[in-house]
């Protein structure tokens, strides 16, 4: 007893039997019967509270010993576009189990499960005579082949539902969308940007078992119902999806393209309309190569599958082009370095230190003002304009335009743009880059910065998601997006919504014009690397209305065979698009002929 507390040693080893020895023996007995009433006074009392005041506790653990619990799958949240469409949901399915200790028939259980799951009985037989607890045979199975096998009441075979997502749309808007995983999960796109949001909260099945572990027939299941995921509601147009695709997927068969990819956007507020990249691909197969290339296995597969997943429009950057003079008429306007009246001469070329840098047109402008130019989309103009504002002032604007940073859309794995280190930039990379070569930007940046140069200097952020709706119908998240204002003055979004106006009235994005609507726009041409290879990228970007423009669209057109020359190939895409378009949105003609006559 040496080890216990002193005072409890002295107690027990002197005290007590020094008191026994003094006291008589009746008193002796009442102490003893006094200490043993305390003694079942105490146990009762200890037995009382672990039963009544312990009751639920020590419940819950007899529950957990002797009950087995299966996941209730939750149904992942529908994604709708703006209209309320649904563009992307859930199929009821079933997942098929065993479990080791119920299984009685093991030998049935393998060629029944075999038969009407399609797999190898070799397969299935690991899993049936594998000591587990509970062994997954099969996900995603359909409701006609779970009613089967639930027919056959084979003992220790669990069919629980589950839930597939589907999309009624097949390739519609592929790489925005995503897709989900085996596992209910959000794998690319709006589908893992959003994920939070769309999954639900899993329910379960408790069900007794024995001392074995073994399930009791007949036993009452508790069930804990599991709650759907939010819906997830779209800035995307389904109607302007798909007329975008076919007219994306017509100039691409038409010129043998590589891919098309085309944005359609609002420059006020950044919602987007439609996204497509041609070709795009079945999101219910998202694992589904095409022709020869299904045979192809291991890391070379899961290449071709990231590259038939990838959206060109963020994922990818580019030479942008001509297109790029929307930015170095802005730099120019804005530092007061170019006036529209100013006068420019463009013999063809314009010498650069040791080069010689030639315009589009090689035999020359001539003299022109710098509408001319623009309009024009000369190169000596702009090389010219790119010098005034020098180097500085050129990456002022460019910060101000957010051309150094990403867009901020919310779809994973957008790129951002590679540019010079402005201490390397010299006046041969100054002049290039004034008419958009010899750096790259994603084609959204270059939306993003030609939204802030004509909806009056607003930079805002390009975006899909709208809101997250409850199942009860309940806004539970309404996203919004940042916007940064008067990153250039009203006044030089004003005059750049007048030249660009002038491109397609006039100058060479004409084939973009519709009788009615005043659209702005401009062209490009870009050579992709390494120069001399005879690959292009032919572009177009143009907008509507002229004087306050609500929809603004940015085709690519990705080394096309014969003429590659944007104005000529890509402005009438957006044209084509745009006719059908604007009056969907509701954006009214202009002018009639009537009133251009006087």
């Amino acid at each position: 007893m040496s080890y216990l507390f002193p005072w409890i040693h002295i107690f027990l080893s002197v005290w007590i039997p020094e008191f026994f020895m003094k006291t008589s023996y009746k008193r002796r007995m009442l102490l003893m019967g006094g200490i043993f009433a305390f003694c079942l006074i105490f146990m009762a009392g200890r037995l009382g509270y672990l039963m009544i005041g312990q009751a639920d506790k020590y419940l819950a653990l007899a529950k957990d010993l002797h009950q087995r619990e299966r996941e209730i799958k939750a149904p992942r949240g529908n994604i709708y576009d703006r209209n309320g469409v649904k563009i992307a949901s859930n199929k009821a399915v079933y997942s098929i189990s065993v479990i080791h200790s119920q299984t009685k028939q093991k030998e049935k259980v393998v060629s029944v499960l075999s038969k009407e799951l399609q797999i190898d009985e070799s397969e299935i037989k690991k899993k049936v005579y594998k000591n587990s607890v509970r062994e997954k045979i099969k996900s995603n199975v359909d409701k006609d082949a779970a009613d089967r096998i639930r027919k056959y009441e084979l003992a220790g075979v669990k069919v629980d539902e589950d839930y597939k997502r589907t999309y009624p749309y097949n390739d519609l808007a592929s790489k925005v969308l995503g897709f989900t995983g085996g596992d209910n999960q959000g794998i690319v796109g709006l589908e893992v940007t959003y994920d939070s949001y769309l999954q639900g909260k899993p329910g379960r099945i408790l069900t007794l078992t024995d001392g074995g572990g073994r399930e009791i027939d007949g036993a009452y299941e508790e069930r804990d119902e599991p709650v759907a995921g939010n819906d997830l509601y779209t800035t995307l147009d389904v109607n302007l999806q798909n007329y975008v695709w076919q007219a994306c997927e017509k100039v691409r068969k038409e010129k043998g393209a590589k891919r098309v990819s085309m944005i359609i956007m609002n420059p006020q507020n950044g919602e987007i309309y439609a996204m497509v990249n041609t070709p795009e691909y079945n999101l219910n197969e998202p694992f589904k190569l095409k022709g020869k290339k299904e045979n192809t296995t291991g890391k070379k597969r899961q290449e071709l599958l990231n590259q038939m997943w990838r959206n060109t429009c963020i994922n990818d950057t580019y030479e942008p082009g001509s297109v790029f003079k929307i930015v170095t008429a802005t730099a120019g306007l804005e530092l007061g370095k170019v006036k529209v009246t100013d006068h420019f001469s463009c013999p063809g070329f314009r010498i650069v230190e040791d080069r010689k840098i030639r315009c589009h047109k090689t035999t020359g402008h001539g003299a022109e003002t710098f509408k001319e130019g623009v309009m024009n989309s000369c190169n000596p103009v702009f090389m010219e304009v790119g010098a005034r504002v020098g180097v500085d002032g050129m990456y002022t604007i460019f910060r101000q335009m957010g051309l150094f940073e990403k867009t901020g859309i919310d779809i994973p794995g957008e790129a951002n743009s590679i540019m010079h280190n402005k201490k390397n930039v010299g006046a041969v990379e100054l002049a290039t880059m004034s008419f958009g070569q010899s750096f790259q930007i994603t084609p959204l940046q270059l939306m993003r910065a030609a939204s802030a140069a004509v909806n009056g200097g607003t930079l805002v952020t390009p975006h899909f998601g709208m809101k997250a709706v409850d199942s009860s119908g309940k806004t539970v998240k309404t996203f919004e997006f940042a916007k940064k204002k008067n990153v250039i003055k009203k006044e030089t979004s004003e005059t750049m919504r007048e030249l660009l106006e002038a491109v397609v009235s006039e100058g060479s994005g004409r084939n973009c014009k519709i009788e009615g609507y005043s659209i702005g726009g401009k062209t490009a041409t870009s050579e992709k690397l390494p120069r001399g290879t005879g690959k292009y990228i032919s572009s177009f970007l143009g907008f509507s209305k002229a004087e306050h423009p609500t929809v603004m669209a940015l085709v690519m057109i990705d080394e096309p065979k014969g003429t590659y020359y944007g104005g000529t190939i890509a402005a009438p895409v957006v044209r084509e698009v745009f006719k059908v378009a604007l009056p969907y949105l509701g954006i009214s003609k202009d002018y009639t002929v009537d009133k251009t006559k006087k």
